[in-house]
């Protein structure tokens, strides 16, 4: 497995990380579905042991996935190993009783509820899990200042900032000074990764890392869905309504994973493999963190990690994806 630094410090991650958004399950936040199918906990050891055999060293998780339940369910698993391993989470998306998740009271709260729930002395990354800050970001500078505050406590080692739109990010990371920030990333949508786009500027100005989630477009980069036969989701599942799982949609992009298909083979391994070492390939990006709920996942993406891309591979891909 290799590795690489996050920003200016010495934390060191595997390239291939895993995020633990489907350990919460299906799950609901004031009333809007935002889980996943629910996970078998024995298959969910088996992947993570595996991980570890293979070098994996960094987990992502929050505190909304399963509204704690995923933080749980990680610690049981890791126990006594969680030690040698950089563990992340992060607060936001949970608001519990505050009027805005990002109360300074509340996210101290969060922060110490995390870290019990982790079994965890200190969080080696702790992410802002969103860029609203409320009305003219009235809450970003509070925020801020407890979030460092915890920092001189101990508790949490690099701050993070997790966003959706290069507005957030050129917004925030001056009133945040993060270490690290972490968005979607894949072939089919690289607007923040993508060389000389304003996130990738601040990133190698500001000597900042990028974590990638949903590299695999939550799966669509495998062409595993049959658009004639779309996957079905229960309530609780943010997928249940997502465009990306319709007829419509895997229709659309099918002729695209043809394509892929046709250079880099055709098993959801050689799949895995182009959409994982594409986010590799930007130097910026130290980690891709893909989603798993089994063991063939986590052995399915893990296969891509000695096959890095080469340059024209990486412009194949990018002009498959350009219209």
């Amino acid at each position: 497995m290799k590795y690489r630094k996050i920003g200016k410090s010495n934390i060191e991650v595997s390239e291939i990380s895993l995020g633990c958004w489907t350990l919460g399950g299906l799950n609901w936040v004031d009333g809007v579905p935002n889980g996943w199918a629910n996970v078998d906990e024995a298959e969910v050891r088996r992947a993570v042991d595996y991980a570890l055999d293979q070098g994996v060293n960094h987990f992502d998780n929050a505190d909304v996935y399963g509204n704690g339940r995923a933080e749980r369910l990680l610690s049981k698993i890791l126990g006594e190993r969680t030690k040698k391993l950089v563990v992340a989470t992060k607060v936001g998306w949970f608001p519990g009783t505050a009027e805005h998740a990002y109360e300074a009271a509340h996210i101290r709260h969060q922060c110490e509820q995390s870290l019990i729930n982790l079994k965890r002395d200190v969080l080696d990354i702790y992410y802002f899990h969103h860029g609203d800050f409320g009305p003219l970001d009235c809450y970003v500078e509070e925020a801020v200042l407890t979030v460092r505050q915890l920092q001189k406590e101990g508790k949490i080692r690099l701050v993070g900032l997790s966003a959706y739109s290069s507005d957030d990010f050129t917004r925030l990371v001056p009133k945040i000074n993060p270490d690290v920030l972490q968005s979607w990333a894949h072939s089919m949508d690289d607007q923040f990764i993508r060389e000389g786009s304003p996130v990738q500027k601040l990133l190698v100005e500001r000597k900042m890392s990028f974590v990638a989630f949903s590299p695999l477009n939550q799966g669509i980069l495998l062409g595993k869905f049959d658009p004639k036969n779309p996957p079905k989701f229960d309530e609780g599942d943010h997928r249940k309504k997502d465009k990306r799982f319709t007829t419509e949609f895997l229709l659309g992009i099918e002729p695209k994973i043809g394509k892929l298909k046709s250079r880099f083979g055709a098993s959801i391994q050689d799949l895995s493999r182009a959409a994982l070492q594409y986010d590799l390939s930007h130097p910026w990006v130290c980690c891709a963190i893909p989603g798993f709920r089994n063991l063939n996942q986590v052995q399915v993406n893990l296969a891509a990690e000695s096959k890095p891309l080469i340059a024209e591979d990486v412009a194949f891909i990018r002009e498959v994806f350009a219209k």
